[in-house]
């Protein structure tokens, strides 16, 4: 999951982007790069990954036994303990010598940025993403075995939802019981439970809510979390709690549609754009485009939301092993609204759906 090849593809980018040295806190870019998933706190853990030269990592010492239990320790690296009374920003200052640029994980504090500026006054900071992105786009035959696992598992979630949902509950009850599903599926960690009932599926990222579900109200339902590998599901599917109002079905089909027409776009060389514009124009020319306010997909990862964006103004062409979600929504707004979610993987000739389970309303 974590090959040691790895470190030696960062060093190589970074090498190529002009930048004299990575420095990665805790956060997906380190446990992109070494496996380790390290706790953020106030104390800094820092892996360095020099454009040339050998990398080490910064920890302190009592996450010492941690840092090496972790994949990181196949690497090679230098584990740099440090103790209370050292300035482990110093530390790295004075080991880096003279460097003209540093790229700094996305993903930093500003606690930690501020004072890696502190210590390396004439150096110039960008973000390591600019070095990462090209590779953590390009999902290898591992990453998306373990994605397609993420959607195996959140399938399952999907399929026990009819049994937590009933007139009557509230969405957060709901939500407990997808929860509870979410982890005896598999995964590690609840990233996020999204119950959305009657107006409240008018709200793209409604969390839930003490909300009471009525009789013949629409549900939205989009869940996800993260493997113990650190890859991620996210899922979205419909329900209704008896028959839907006829405004609802009429609209639903159209976006069963556009999300079709969306996932069949898939294929090396289409462009981020296009898949968005797919779907996007189903609705359009239906006469709901007003009512689709969000891009159409994000890449998905070790983060749920992650490069490529499937999003209008990104002519980013896909490739093999691009993993992204597609997930147009119609939401009118104070009365019902409705999302179709799959991850999908760039192939070598068109997309793979990792997200199996019935795409169409489901009557409760």
């Amino acid at each position: 999951m974590y090959p040691v090849s790895r470190l030696a593809a960062v060093q190589e980018a970074t090498a190529k982007a002009g930048i004299d040295a990575l420095l990665l806190t805790p956060g997906p870019d380190l446990r992109y790069v070494s496996g380790y998933d390290a706790k953020p706190l106030e104390r800094l853990t820092c892996l360095v990954v020099p454009a040339s030269g050998e990398a080490y990592m910064l920890v302190p010492r009592l996450e010492l036994p941690a840092a090496e239990a972790s994949p990181a320790s196949r690497l090679g690296l230098e584990f740099v303990a440090w103790d209370e009374t050292d300035d482990p920003y110093r530390i790295a200052a004075d080991r880096l010598g003279r460097v003209a640029t540093v790229g700094l994980a996305d993903r930093m504090w500003a606690m930690s940025s501020l004072r890696f500026r502190d210590v390396l006054p004439d150096t110039r900071q960008v973000l390591a993403g600019g070095v990462l992105r090209e590779l953590r786009m390009r999902k290898s035959a591992v990453e998306v075995a373990a994605l397609r696992e993420a959607g195996e598992a959140i399938d399952a979630v999907h399929r026990q939802v009819p049994e937590f949902l009933r007139a009557g509950r509230t969405e957060r009850e709901v939500g407990r019981d997808i929860a509870e599903a979410i982890l005896a599926a598999g995964h590690a960690t609840v990233d996020f439970v999204i119950v959305a009932s009657g107006p409240n599926g008018a709200s793209p990222h409604h969390d839930v809510s003490d909300r009471v579900i009525q009789p013949g109200e629409p549900v939205v339902v989009d869940i996800g979390g993260q493997l113990h590998n650190g890859y991620c599901s996210d899922s979205t599917r419909n329900y209704c709690v008896g028959e839907p109002p006829a405004e609802y079905a009429a609209y639903f089909e159209v976006l069963r549609r556009a999300q079709e027409a969306a996932c069949a776009a898939v294929r090396p060389g289409v462009t981020c754009e296009s898949i968005d514009a797919a779907a996007r124009d189903v609705i359009t020319e239906a006469g709901y485009g007003e009512y689709f306010v969000h891009r159409t997909g994000h890449g998905i990862g070790i983060e749920t939301h992650e490069e490529p964006y499937i999003v209008s103004g990104n002519a980013e062409a896909l490739e093999p092993g691009f993993a992204f979600s597609v997930e147009p929504g119609i939401y009118l707004p104070g009365r019902h609204g409705a999302r179709i979610e799959d991850i999908v993987v760039c192939g070598e000739n068109e997309g793979e759906r990792l997200n199996l389970t019935p795409r169409e309303l489901v009557i409760v």
